[in-house]
């Protein structure tokens, strides 16, 4: 269980409201996760369960049926979620999703959609990474061409989390015809519209209790209210809002990080070998101290980002350190809790085995850890260290 009271950033109210993710996961998704590592998708009841709930989108506004609370609160579902090791697509329709239509969408855009992410019938998803365009961005293909008073868009986007349950997607498109950062924009396909398909739900090395997937776009008809923000906007958008998406993507690492390190003592604990338990071997205890010392740290850390992301401060380079540092650390963590488990940790039936297998796309996925790398290294010099 992840220690939360003594940690300075949570009030009274995050404590309840940790309590009631807590009640709420344990009863509609832990008994359940083993359902959906092998069916590969969460099922929409699951969802409305959530959302009813109110875990779903805590930073929408009360105008569009959330409870218009900030980040802090997103974070504790992530930090719950990642630790019961339940690979669901919930954090990114909260953190990522909701976050462009309150930030970008018409009056119009936020009562269509928002209200339904909130309470769990609507199901998101972004389309941002194609075959040939992954953490850079400027060199996607797909495009939007104006058609009338709407428009109409081609192309296909690849490894889209929530892709085949998605009852709408943001799609990052190129409205003209020049490269690099301009001429890209946001649009909002529907699961409905013609010429919009899914390819196969794809076969992952892991978060094999998510649904990915492939999205065709075949002169979809757009009309002129699909447009999310500004024509020709969408890069600086994406930018702005990449922040809280490698900030979620760390507090996840950390929990996953934390279970990692909990099943690790639990196994040790139990397990004897030459007649003693192996926790008791000076080995296993220092490479313990050295995972709980780090552990340690990293929550401090998310902590400090996380209250500099509230108050509007944290930049993308810290936003970046954070995804870097704290999906290498729960990686490390993952595996050498896997092998102190020994032959034990190669067996499914272990819930590190899981762990280990859903921490390998952390550094990859949101940028992968090279990006980050440079994305930081840009930053050097520019200010003196904090």
């Amino acid at each position: 269980m992840i220690e939360a009271s003594e940690r300075s950033l949570y009030s009274d109210d995050h404590h309840a409201f940790r309590d009631t993710v807590r009640k709420v996961l344990a009863d509609v998704i832990e008994p359940r996760l083993d359902d959906h590592e092998r069916e590969g998708i969460v099922e929409r009841e699951a969802w409305e369960s959530v959302g009813a709930a109110g875990l779903l989108c805590p930073q929408v506004p009360e105008a569009y049926g959330g409870p218009g609370l900030d980040f802090s609160f997103n974070a504790i579902v992530a930090e719950e979620l990642a630790y019961m090791g339940s690979a669901a697509g919930f954090t990114l329709q909260s953190d990522i999703v909701a976050d462009y239509l309150v930030h970008y969408g018409s009056e119009e855009q936020k009562r269509r959609y928002l209200p339904g992410m909130v309470d769990g019938s609507t199901i998101s998803a972004i389309a941002m990474t194609e075959p040939g365009a992954g953490s850079d961005l400027q060199g996607m293909k797909t495009l939007a061409r104006t058609d009338g008073n709407g428009w109409k868009l081609s192309g296909s986007k690849t490894y889209i989390t929530n892709g085949q349950a998605a009852d709408v997607v943001i799609v990052a498109a190129r409205t003209t015809e020049e490269g690099g950062a301009k001429g890209i924009s946001l649009f909002l396909v529907e699961a409905g519209d013609e010429g919009f398909s899914r390819g196969c739900n794809l076969d992952k090395i892991g978060l094999h209790g998510n649904d990915t997937s492939e999205l065709f776009f075949d002169e979809v008809k757009l009309p002129a209210d699909r447009l999310l923000g500004a024509e020709n906007s969408g890069f600086i958008m994406l930018m702005k809002q990449l922040p809280q998406e490698r900030l979620s993507i760390a507090v996840q690492c950390q929990a996953a990080a934390q279970r990692a390190f909990d099943e690790a003592v639990k196994f040790t604990s139990d397990r004897k070998a030459f007649g003693k338990r192996i926790i008791d071997f000076q080995n296993t205890r220092f490479t313990l101290a050295d995972l709980k010392a780090r552990l340690q740290v990293g929550w401090a850390h998310l902590d400090w980002a996380i209250q500099r992301h509230v108050a509007g401060k944290l930049t993308p380079a810290e936003a970046s350190a954070a995804k870097l540092w704290h999906s290498e650390m729960q990686w490390d963590a993952c595996d050498t809790a896997l092998q102190l488990h020994g032959g034990a940790g190669y067996m499914n039936e272990y819930p590190i085995a899981r762990l280990w297998r859903d921490a390998r796309v952390a550094r990859i996925y949101g940028g992968t850890s090279e990006i980050m790398k440079e994305l930081i290294g840009r930053t050097v010099g520019d200010s003196p260290l904090r």
